[in-house]
C-alpha cells in the first residue's frame, strides 16, 4: 500500500499534483461547511434536552 501511495505521489506531474491539492482544498472547505453547521444544529439541539432534563 505505501508502495502505491509512493508512486502515485513521485509518478505525478507538477500539474498534477496541484489538481490534488486544489480538489483536497475544495473537500476541506465544505467539510468545514458542513461541521460548522451540524455543530451549531447538534448544540442547539443539546440545549433543548437540557432545558427539558433541568427540573
Amino acid at each position: 500500500m505505501l508502495k502505491h501511495v509512493k508512486k502515485l505521489w513521485t509518478g505525478q506531474e507538477g500539474q498534477g499534483m496541484a489538481e490534488y491539492g486544489l480538489i483536497l482544498a475544495l473537500v476541506a472547505v465544505v467539510v468545514i461547511g458542513a461541521l460548522r453547521t451540524l455543530g451549531t444544529g447538534i448544540g442547539a439541539k443539546m440545549d433543548e434536552v437540557s432545558a427539558e432534563l433541568t427540573p
